[in-house]
């Protein structure tokens, strides 16, 4: 997740109707290959910048959050990731020492494990907590995890028998060296809050609402599952397992009704940037098919995508051709020139990228590249609602 790491200028309106072309990705000849209209689009926060770290989990869903609380009324909020990752931790370090080191300990998550951690440990403004704690002005965890991942390993390789009850101490303690110590206590308009206090006095989020769904034939239906997924670290058990169409349509409705998605899947496709073309594709002539010619050939116009089916999703997700890299945030609908769907995706890499910070993701790459989606409930259909017993 760590490879996909200024502020939008305007954020649009509410559930509103944009016509205008969005942008073309040109070839050599100049010739337009894509261009984009947005249908609709959510309104939502502006594009942040995860930069050198693997919490995409948590970017993407706490954007998810801060689209909802303006969906709500309840205004624009820049909520701190960087305190739900501090709290994450702990319980992945926990997970990973009692399993004797048969477990994940590292930098992904999931939206759940954002859910989670409100829960548990509320949140605050990012204006209260950066993360930002050793004077760099991006996020960059890569010797904070190393350190980390040291502790937690030195302490299996301990010698003389039992664990003590520090080594935990320890761990938290190169945390907030790192990170910065969590707040118990802070102020924010004149006012002192808890973390708690502040997400159940401010925020008012109902977490109960917030529910993922995934789409493989290998789980029955309407039923919930488990992810077999690497950063499904904590092996939660609470998808929803919904027929591939069913999944799409989850989206459609939720966006046509002013809701947001939150996205989660396989970015690692030569037909996925989203710094160069900005779009991710499913052509329907596969890479190892292609001449040499025709993998050096840009495209001038829209090329055809397979049509995917809920076979073709299980075989790629069981022989790793889809794996689980990235999160990003599904807020609007938007089509091409010639009136084909694609969804609208903020990211979390900054806006140094084609189109801002934001992508478009074809129906095709949806259908065969989603490995989950969180969803507020109250955006199903209720003939959904009912076969799920929501």
């Amino acid at each position: 997740m760590s490879r996909f790491f200024r502020v939008l200028t305007a954020i649009v309106l509410s559930v509103s109707i944009l016509p205008g072309v969005i942008g073309a990705q040109t070839n050599k000849d100049g010739k337009p290959a894509y261009t984009f209209k947005t249908i609709r689009e959510i309104k939502h926060t502006p594009v942040k910048d995860q930069y050198r770290t693997g919490t995409c989990w948590c970017f993407a869903t706490v954007s998810f959050l801060e689209a909802e609380l303006l969906r709500l009324g309840k205004g624009e909020f820049d909520l701190s990731e960087m305190f739900v990752v501090r709290h994450t931790y702990p319980k992945k370090a926990l997970n990973y020492v009692q399993l004797h080191g048969n477990a994940v300990h590292q930098q992904g998550g999931q939206s759940h494990d954002v859910i989670d951690r409100l829960r548990e440990s509320g949140i605050v403004p990012e204006e209260v907590y950066s993360g930002l704690n050793i004077g760099e002005k991006r996020h960059n965890h890569g010797e904070m995890v190393a350190v980390l991942q040291g502790v937690a390993d030195a302490v299996l390789k301990r010698g003389g028998g039992r664990l003590t009850p520090r080594w935990l101490e320890a761990y938290e303690a190169v945390l907030d060296a790192y990170l910065g110590k969590a707040p118990a206590e802070f102020t924010w308009k004149e006012k002192t809050y808890t973390p708690q206090t502040f997400l159940s006095d401010v925020l008012g989020l109902n977490l109960d609402d917030y529910i993922e769904l995934t789409s493989y034939d290998s789980h029955p239906f309407f039923k919930k599952c488990r992810l077999e997924i690497p950063d499904n670290w904590n092996y939660n058990s609470d998808y929803y397992n919904l027929p591939l169409d069913d999944l799409e349509a989850v989206v459609e409705k939720a966006i046509s009704d002013g809701y947001t998605v939150a996205w989660d899947g396989d970015v690692s496709e030569r037909d996925f940037s989203t710094r160069e073309t900005g779009w991710a594709l499913v052509p329907d002539t596969d890479w190892e098919d292609k001449t040499m010619a025709e993998r050096e050939k840009k495209p001038t116009a829209p090329v055809k995508e397979k049509e995917i089916t809920p076979a073709m999703r299980t075989a790629t997700f069981r022989d790793f051709t889809t794996t689980d890299d990235h999160l990003m945030h599904i807020v609007g609908l938007a089509q091409d020139q010639t009136g084909a769907r694609f969804y609208l995706i903020k990211n979390s890499g900054g806006t140094d990228r084609k189109y801002d910070g934001y992508m478009y993701m074809s129906r095709a790459y949806f259908r065969l590249k989603t490995t989950a989606l969180m969803v507020n409930k109250n955006s199903l259909a209720p003939d959904l609602r009912a076969k799920l017993g929501i």
